[in-house]
């Protein structure tokens, strides 16, 4: 009985590697069965396939979830449509906000680990934390797949993000175009320390603004990555810094926390203060139309991503070779630029040149992918 499944799974996987190299409409009416997902999408056909969520109240990684999702129900309506061609069951969990999140998801990591899936998705809570689950999935030989975050310690089979140091370049390219060098920046910094993308982000807002000869001074820094903790570093900044003019940017590493942080300066009054900002959050964008503190906002293609990592997961249990790392680009949404900019849903625009002073005039929006390794099972 055993070698029966194992042939079922090893024909699954000549077929998915089948269909992937050649037309696959072709394919669907020569081998196209009646649809029957009861039978096609029997549990023990199919890739099992664990999912760590970190948050469901960061609305960019909601739309993350969404564009994984409906990749992964692509597969599997192609799945239903072919004989012996496996789709994928989502084992999915999701692990909250703050110290309780990161503890809640290391615990969930190991008890899918335990289930023995065949790939593990993980949008890591925190980057270090995980370092013990990610070692028990090599142990076990599951291959992981990591995206928005990546996790120090283990193997990763492959990690997908968004190219969250152009996000931070991004910003501070245009902060250094709108002030000119003409005086040294009292900038606040609204951070979240614990993960790979916001101190990407940061490397590259700060990098930018010294490539652009702009001078600063970080006057303070806080600590925040979702509404509750935005707000609560918007009111320490009103306390700290009362005085109007004595805070000429705050650049907040995303909109989970930034877009309160906004909404407490817009309350005190506080529109001179020039917001610069990552993720792409509709109300964001909004803010910039309005003319409401927000300059720039380096905006995600969320749902791209999210379909990107699928994808790879896929190929990584089709046998096939994946990038290590894959970036997705960010769009820098100005008011000069907000008419391009299609959502996070996309698609990803072409190529175009940035309406601002830069060293860097065009902004390029393809996927980079970097050193190529196998299937790490």
């Amino acid at each position: 009985m055993g070698k029966i499944v194992m042939n079922k799974i090893q024909l699954g996987k000549q077929l998915c590697l089948f269909f992937r190299r050649i037309n696959f409409t072709i394919a669907v009416v020569l081998l196209l069965v009646p649809a029957n997902s009861t039978t096609v999408h029997a549990l023990e056909n199919m890739f099992q396939v664990g999912v760590l969520y970190w948050s469901m109240n960061i609305p960019g990684q909601v739309a993350m979830r969404k564009g994984l999702e409906e990749e992964a129900a692509k597969i599997n309506r192609q799945a239903d449509s072919v004989a012996g061609l496996q789709g994928v069951n989502l084992l999915v969990r999701v692990a909250g906000d703050g110290d309780k999140g990161i503890e809640l998801q290391m615990q969930q990591m190991y008890d899918l680990v335990k289930q023995k899936p065949d790939i593990l998705i993980v949008q890591p809570t925190d980057n270090a934390a995980l370092a013990g689950p990610l070692m028990a999935a090599n142990r076990a030989k599951i291959p992981v797949v990591t995206y928005d975050q990546y996790i120090s310690g283990g193997k990763i089979a492959s990690y997908l993000t968004s190219d969250n140091y152009q996000a931070g370049y991004l910003n501070g390219e245009y902060v250094a175009a709108y002030f000119q060098g003409k005086k040294t920046l009292n900038i606040i910094l609204v951070d979240y320390p614990h993960v790979s993308s916001t101190v990407e982000r940061v490397d590259g807002f700060f990098d930018a603004l010294q490539e652009n000869g702009q001078s600063y001074l970080i006057i303070k820094t806080y600590e925040a990555v979702e509404p509750v903790g935005g707000r609560r570093a918007g009111k320490m900044i009103i306390l700290d810094f009362p005085q109007i003019g004595s805070v000429d940017v705050v650049f907040t590493v995303n909109d989970g926390g930034g877009l309160s942080v906004v909404d407490v300066l817009a309350e005190a009054g506080r529109d001179e203060i020039f917001i610069a900002t990552s993720d792409g959050d509709p109300v964001s964008i909004t803010n910039i139309q309005n003319q409401r503190l927000t300059r720039i906002d380096s905006a995600q293609f969320c749902g791209p991503l999210g379909a990107e990592t699928m994808k790879t997961a896929y190929s990584i249990l089709c046998g096939e070779k994946v990038a290590s790392q894959i970036l997705v680009p960010v769009f820098p949404v100005t008011r000069e630029t907000i008419d391009m900019f299609p959502g996070w849903q996309g698609p990803i625009p072409k190529q175009f040149k940035k309406p601002w002073p830069t060293k860097n005039p065009y902004w390029d929006g393809r996927l980079k992918n970097k050193r190529i390794s196998g299937n790490e099972r």
